[in-house]
């Protein structure tokens, strides 16, 4: 019995730990666009699939800065 019960224990555990590093894979493609990835990260927790797809549908944050910043400087 303790054998069956440490086994759950570690495909749990197991879960949990691919679980958490998926989640980093939507947030790491946001921040690289400048936005949140913290935000994106609990975003991904939650609901992976649509964040992987908001993550890279989302537009790059800094490209926008950069073509502002060019306005108002000419």
């Amino acid at each position: 019995m303790l054998a069956v019960s440490l086994g759950w224990w570690i495909t749990w555990t197991f879960a949990l730990f691919i679980w958490v590093a998926l989640a980093f894979w939507p947030a790491r493609v946001a921040g690289r666009k400048g936005h949140s990835f913290f935000g994106f990260f609990i975003f991904s927790l939650l609901f992976f699939p649509a964040a992987l797809v908001v993550a890279y549908v989302v537009q790059d944050r800094r490209v926008a800065r950069a073509v502002v910043a060019r306005r108002r400087t000419i």
